[in-house]
């Protein structure tokens, strides 16, 4: 217990530097299965602490996967098991790491992208569906974070996230535009219209969004996503 206080400290020193990114070096050089335990731990801080520990996950499970392919299964089914109900936990941060994780390994991603999506797919039938806003933010961001290294695995969230445009939460509604801009070219030509018209509708919502983008966190707006997202459709055939 004493070796893992330590190495929850030395690991939180390092995310909580001005120089972070260069620091994630020094966590990869640990042993991965050692350094998963903390930064779980650190989903639960919100804020940019959340997001530097999304990013750290995400490097020490690819590089796990490298060499132990089962281990970081071992991971990704400890994630999926948060973002189950009868897990007992909240999901915070789950679907952002899952993500995060894929984004940096093509192998993980081809098992486990279905499962990403099927958290904002509503069928009406016993499906996966998260009825909690915060809970989906995070999958809308994960499906766009996964979407800019694998947009072809996630052309099939978009029907999801065009009615996610119409989501009960603000926030919400903008992640999921900023998400359909990630897939770009990649979003099916009879999706086009409709696409364009929920968009039009969100272009002066004023809901401030927290988005995680290139490293840094930034607070944009809905209606700023949603312009960014139909400036993207611009040039997608109909």
């Amino acid at each position: 217990m004493a070796k893992f206080r330590s190495l929850k400290t030395r690991i939180r020193c390092l995310l909580l530097a001005d120089d972070w990114e260069q620091q994630l070096d020094h966590i990869l050089a640990l042993p991965s299965k050692e350094a998963v335990g903390p930064l779980f731990s650190f989903l639960l801080f919100g804020g940019e602490m959340k997001w530097r520990a999304v990013t750290a996950l995400g490097l020490v499970v690819a590089s796990m996967a490298d060499t132990r392919m089962e281990d970081a299964r071992v991971v990704m089914r400890r994630l999926l098991w948060h973002m189950n109900e009868e897990s007992g936990n909240i999901g915070w941060g789950i679907a952002e790491a899952m993500a995060e994780i894929m984004a940096n390994h093509s192998g993980l991603a081809g098992e486990y992208d279905r499962m990403l999506i099927s958290y904002i797919r509503e069928t009406g039938d016993d499906d996966n569906y998260l009825d909690h806003p915060p809970l989906r933010r995070g999958v809308y961001w994960g499906i766009g974070r996964l979407a800019q290294v694998e947009p072809d695995k996630m052309r099939l969230a978009v029907r999801s996230l065009t009615l996610a445009l119409e989501d009960e939460d603000a926030q919400g509604r903008g992640l999921a535009a900023w998400a359909l801009t990630q897939l770009g070219g990649h979003i099916p030509a009879d999706a086009v219209d409709e696409l364009r018209t929920r968009l039009t509708a969100l272009t002066d919502d004023p809901a401030e969004v927290e988005l995680f983008a290139g490293r840094q966190l930034l607070c944009v707006t809905t209606g700023q996503l949603a312009r960014e997202a139909l400036a993207g459709c611009a040039g997608l055939a109909s």
